[in-house]
């Protein structure tokens, strides 16, 4: 054999560069793939704080005579439709909501505060929860309900 004569092929080297490029790319989807995972995990609770909060805006708007008690403490009084007084309903209301918030949530909160000194009166409506990219998130509905 000559000492001329063309090498073809790849050598070692090329063959680990090729590597560490690749390597690379690899461990750039990856991280890219489980940023996504979170980032949808995070749209899935937010969607879910909305549909919650206006949950308990249309209980509230359905249930208008009672809409003081909205802002007082949630109660188990397994009262019917028929049966129950629009304070009881609300306590109802307020209790199966919150019971919602806690499945649906991590570490879930929902709270409802009145303010009758406004004409219509005001209901702030928030849910919080806990993320762990995040920490505690947070949404607030506000509305105003007319008396009748």
């Amino acid at each position: 054999m000559s000492v001329s004569a063309k090498q073809s092929g790849f050598s070692l080297i090329e063959v680990m560069v090729a590597l560490v490029v690749l390597s690379v790319g690899m461990i750039g989807m990856a991280a890219l793939h489980g940023q996504s995972l979170r980032a949808s995990s995070s749209a899935i609770f937010r969607t879910q704080a909305i549909n919650l909060t206006s949950d308990m805006a249309d209980r509230i708007r359905a249930n208008r005579m009672g809409q003081a008690a909205y802002g007082s403490a949630a109660a188990n009084t397994n009262c019917t439709t028929a049966d129950c007084t629009p304070a009881q309903m609300a306590a109802e209301d307020l209790y199966l909501w919150q019971q919602r918030v806690q499945q649906e949530l991590p570490s879930g909160q929902g709270t409802v505060q009145y303010n009758g000194g406004t004409v219509p009166p005001t209901f702030t409506i928030t849910v919080q929860w806990d993320e762990s990219a995040t920490g505690t998130m947070k949404h607030v509905m506000a509305i105003q309900v007319p008396n009748s």
